[in-house]
């Protein structure tokens, strides 16, 4: 039974959820899906009463023990604080740092210029045709992976993006190239991070995580 003192609030196709529930997977952490559709009747985000829970209309959500947590690397580390092992940061300051970086590099770069609400203002206050929202979206995730496939030439990365253990880097890493495979962005010029990307989808945790394997995934 899902631990009554977690509880998520998610889409299955969130990339922001994607990561929480990747970090949730990995910490062994049972919790409550709460599902908030990012696209039926314009959207359940947008309601007085989940605005109520986030006023940035955004998902995800973490409640735990009366306290609301947003912000999806806020969420992690808050898990990782409170559940330490397996930790989702290295021991070192400068393990964590570089970690934080890529993790930001997805999340705070990559990932706001492609979500839900960016391609819907595209195409319904400008009217951008599908072709010019594709390049679009193929522009910035190649900008953003290029980058992080050359940090990854570092020392420190291993099978995974920071030695040989998944951590914050990966819970922000998979969501974003589930997207690129979504918007059929070529990922061979990515040869680091294609490797990274199978030796995550090999592990239980990252499968749970997937989009398709949640409840309010469609049939």
């Amino acid at each position: 039974m899902a631990d009554e003192r977690l509880r998520l609030y998610g889409y299955w196709r969130s990339s922001a959820a994607y990561r929480v529930r990747i970090g949730l997977a990995l910490k062994s952490l049972e919790y409550e899906p709460v599902p908030v559709s990012l696209v039926h009747g314009g959207g359940e985000q947008r309601l007085p009463a989940y605005a109520r829970v986030n006023p940035q209309q955004l998902v995800p959500v973490l409640r735990h023990e009366g306290q609301v947590v947003r912000q999806s690397l806020a969420i992690l580390e808050y898990l990782d604080e409170l559940w330490p092992a397996p930790p989702l940061l290295p021991p070192d300051a400068a393990g964590r740092a570089r970690v934080r970086a890529l993790a930001q590099l997805v999340a705070c770069d990559i990932h706001p210029l492609n979500n839900l609400r960016v391609l819907r203002f595209l195409e319904e206050r400008w009217d951008v045709p599908t072709p010019q929202r594709q390049a679009w979206i193929a522009h910035w995730i190649g900008i953003g992976l290029h980058a992080f496939e050359q940090l990854l030439a570092d020392p420190h990365a291993g099978r995974f993006c920071h030695g040989d253990v998944p951590g914050l880097a990966d819970c922000c890493l998979l969501p974003q190239l589930y997207n690129a495979h979504r918007f059929d962005v070529d990922l061979t010029p990515y040869p680091r991070i294609r490797r990274i990307e199978a030796h995550c989808l090999a592990l239980p945790a990252f499968a749970a995580a997937r989009p398709e394997n949640q409840p309010d995934a469609p049939a």
